[in-house]
């Protein structure tokens, strides 16, 4: 059952309601317009084996990020840097272009480009998608891919190969941002340590996804209890503050509109 905090945060988990069913594809829609937010959308994806149907992006920047196997697991414990067990590899096709695909790995998707995924393991993969701005309708199904010119290699960032940058105690590692493309959006994977850093808010849109650990999403005064697979929504201006309960780190997927740095952060 999603949980809406004072100011607006919204923590739902990543299978709430019934999702978008078409060919090997389901979509979870968890964030966007509908449930509240300004212009950023965090959704769901499962592709289960064979060739997706071809979708076509809307009129704003997409951002994927494929996840290892069990990631949605509340008993998920994995390294999502190191380790290769479980580690699913499809293949991306955007506008006849085709790319292979590992695990931990962020996807940037142009305005209006058509795409689909390849996977050719029996077992499903799973992606979590961000729209910014987030166009407030369906995903959007064309019978066949377009062929557009060239703009160079698919833009997409492995986790692994991404220098850590810290904050304090906390490490982040940007994936996708204005170096591959994306002038609109940042997407970052961050780890927090046991415990409760202090208050703050960001002039920012954000959606995160937990891809490791438990805690508790703070609201002002007001909390809820966070875990693995858990969608959560912050709104400019809100202030919040992760707390990782838990003895490990606690790793989140993050995703913020208009583009900018993790690090940058007001407390109150």
């Amino acid at each position: 059952m999603a949980v809406t905090l004072p100011g607006g945060c919204r923590v739902s988990y990543m299978h709430e309601g019934e999702p978008l069913v078409a060919g090997t594809v389901r979509i979870w829609p968890q964030i966007g317009r509908a449930t509240g937010a300004q212009a950023i959308s965090l959704s769901v994806w499962e592709f289960r084996t064979g060739l997706s149907p071809t979708m076509r992006n809307d009129d704003c920047d997409q951002i994927l990020y494929l996840l290892k196997r069990n990631s949605g697991s509340r008993r998920n414990d994995g390294d999502e840097v190191n380790s290769n067990s479980d580690s699913p590899r499809v293949t991306v096709v955007i506008d006849c272009q085709s790319v292979k695909v590992d695990a931990n790995t962020g996807i940037y998707i142009r305005p209006n480009q058509t795409f689909s995924i390849h996977n050719p393991d029996r077992d499903a993969v799973t992606m979590i998608g961000s729209q910014c701005p987030d166009p407030d309708r369906p995903q959007q199904f064309v019978d066949a891919p377009q062929v557009s010119p060239s703009l160079g290699p698919i833009p997409v960032v492995q986790l692994g190969d991404q220098k850590a940058q810290t904050t304090a105690d906390r490490w982040y590692r940007v994936l996708i941002d204005e170096r591959v493309g994306s002038t609109q959006v940042t997407q970052f994977v961050g780890s927090i340590p046991p415990g409760r850093a202090p208050d703050h808010f960001h002039q920012y849109e954000e959606v995160l996804f937990i891809l490791k650990g438990e805690g508790r999403m703070w609201a002002g005064e007001t909390n809820t209890p966070i875990g693995v697979g858990d969608c959560i929504y912050l709104p400019k201006g809100q202030l919040h503050c992760v707390e990782n309960t838990g003895e490990g780190e606690l790793r989140l997927l993050g995703v913020f509109y208009p583009a900018g740095s993790p690090s940058v952060r007001y407390e109150a």
